[in-house]
């Protein structure tokens, strides 16, 4: 039998990134958003599973669990092979509404909350449940992360096969980070538009009311990102 050639193993190491060839793998499927609009822009088609995604918006509450709840509520239903996953909320700012989730198809006795004591902590918590094993995803909530932080969370996600996903106060823009794809959420003038600023094996660009479905794609070539929105 041939040697395994050196350069197709490197290849298949997640961490190195090949352009739009790799969303094209099935094996870099993405986790499927709920949003036929969104999804046809993401590489992979839906969120990027075994890493980190970055939510950056102006306040809490812009529609960013709105955005997210489709993909957690598949997330948190068993496998015809295994039980589903825990959802972990890390350090959130507010208290979950458990009816709000039941009636998004959350599955709330894979919901797990907790509450660190500091943001330090927190980031220790997030790499903890990421490593685990035993997490779908696993949400955070921190002023610590930085570039540093995001790396680690990064390596976790992929080390524990599990969806990281952070949030990050619009500050964060002029910041580098190693997040696989981060997007910017902002009220538009028909619903929540959503700017991809950064996508591993795709490209900026705005979606338009994302969650909307009305005539075209909600996409344009012609959206292009402000200088303020490519940080990282």
């Amino acid at each position: 039998m041939s040697e395994p050639d050196p350069l197709l193993n490197l290849l298949e190491n997640p961490r190195i990134w090949r352009g739009r060839a790799q969303a094209k793998d099935v094996r870099w499927q993405g986790i499927a958003s709920g949003y036929p609009k969104l999804d046809q822009h993401l590489p992979g088609s839906g969120w990027p599973p075994h890493a980190l995604t970055e939510i950056l918006l102006d306040h809490y509450g812009t529609g960013e669990l709105q955005l997210l709840m489709p993909a957690l509520a598949s997330l948190s239903q068993p496998r015809e092979d295994s039980e589903a996953g825990w959802i972990a909320w890390i350090a959130p700012p507010f208290e979950p509404y458990p009816p709000a989730l039941t009636q998004w198809g959350v599955n709330l006795s894979r919901v797990l909350i907790v509450r660190p004591r500091g943001g330090k902590e927190a980031l220790w918590a997030a790499e903890q449940a990421l490593t685990s094993g035993n997490c779908a995803a696993v949400l955070l909530w921190s002023d610590e992360l930085d570039d540093v932080a995001s790396r680690r969370l990064q390596l976790a996600a992929g080390a524990g096969q599990c969806w990281a996903i952070a949030f990050r106060s619009l500050k964060a823009l002029s910041q580098p980070s190693a997040a696989a794809l981060r997007i910017r959420l902002a009220a538009g003038t028909t619903g929540t538009d959503l700017g991809i600023l950064k996508s591993r094996g795709g490209r900026p660009c705005v979606v338009r009311d994302y969650a909307g479905c009305g005539g075209g794609n909600g996409f344009s070539h012609t959206d292009t990102l402000p200088a303020d929105m490519t940080g990282g």
